[in-house]
């Protein structure tokens, strides 16, 4: 088992002199970006990166620009230690991490910064300059948190531009996410190949989130609806049932069924995010239910071809 200690980097320009000095070695760099609080699917992720990069650097940094005042910021779950020995038991560890302390703190004082009547987390440290995929960002999960995807677009952007990487590597678990960073590097022409890695499970079907660890006993059987209602949906698609509105109102019966409360049940192309009525091409069955005080998503790719 390795026991690879990782570079520990915080500043920033340190990152970039890094990234700069293997570059100049002919080296490749694989940047998988985490909040931390790390699980087996985010290992899955650095195993991925792996196959692709001669190095690998692993960010963990909770990212106050996608919350709003009213989101768990203040208690998103974090372990740094735990997290440092999880990427060393990895086969081959990692080269750094990069933990910077405030990626928007410019030494200097403004107001409040917000989107419309939505405040994020960020208030002061004068940064004014955010990223929006205008279309992607709109449906599902841009509903419920306004200011979300502008708030990782940015700083997915900032970190591309401080670690300067060959591939990026991003779960499928956060759909919508995956397909917004990928058109905001097409759009703006990174030089970053974006890479989105299978959603992972545990055992018993629960897709695999850091803001698990916050479900109760009952909260967590309660919750296994999700993948079940999702595998059900996806059966009954390849049995010929190609109706979106029954799909969907099937799989909401089921997670409230269980106690579940919707955020959202969407059908949409796997491309364009756009909401679909009938299965002809490949569509992504997007979920967001609360349990309890948690708010879990998945999804399930249908290929019906």
């Amino acid at each position: 088992m390795s026991q690879k200690e990782p570079q520990i980097i915080r500043n920033k320009q340190e990152m970039r002199n890094w990234s700069r000095s293997m570059r100049a070695q002919n080296k490749t760099i694989g940047l998988i970006p985490t909040m931390g609080y790390l699980h087996q699917g985010h290992l899955s992720l650095i195993t991925e990166a792996q196959k692709h990069t001669h190095l690998t650097v692993v960010s963990i940094y909770i990212n106050p620009g996608q919350f709003t005042i009213n989101e768990d910021l203040s208690t998103y779950p974090s372990d740094f230690q735990g997290d440092i020995n999880k990427l060393k038991s990895l086969p081959n560890g990692v080269d750094v991490v990069f933990n910077p302390q405030n990626l928007y703190d410019y030494g200097v004082e403004t107001g409040e910064l917000g989107v419309g009547n939505e405040v994020c987390c960020l208030e002061g440290g004068g940064h004014e300059t955010w990223v929006r995929v205008e279309k992607l960002e709109k449906g599902m999960c841009g509903k419920s948190r306004p200011v979300f995807f502008r708030g990782v677009a940015t700083v997915v952007a900032k970190l591309f531009n401080i670690v300067e990487p060959d591939v990026a590597v991003f779960g499928k678990k956060d759909y919508q996410q995956w397909r917004v960073i990928r058109r905001m590097v097409r759009d703006l022409d990174f030089a970053v190949k974006v890479i989105g890695s299978e959603l992972m499970r545990e055992e018993d079907g629960l897709a695999m989130s850091s803001r698990n660890v916050y479900l109760s006993q009952q909260e967590r059987e309660q919750a296994l609806s999700i993948s079940r209602a999702l595998f059900e949906a996806k059966s009954a698609a390849k049995k010929g049932n190609n109706n979106c509105s029954e799909l969907r109102r099937s799989v909401i019966e089921s997670i409230e069924a269980a106690g579940g409360k919707i955020d959202y049940v969407e059908i949409v192309d796997q491309e364009s995010l756009e909401t679909v009525e009938e299965i002809k091409d490949g569509v992504v069955v997007c979920v967001a239910a609360w349990f309890g005080k948690v708010r879990l998503i998945d999804n399930i790719e249908i290929d019906v071809s």
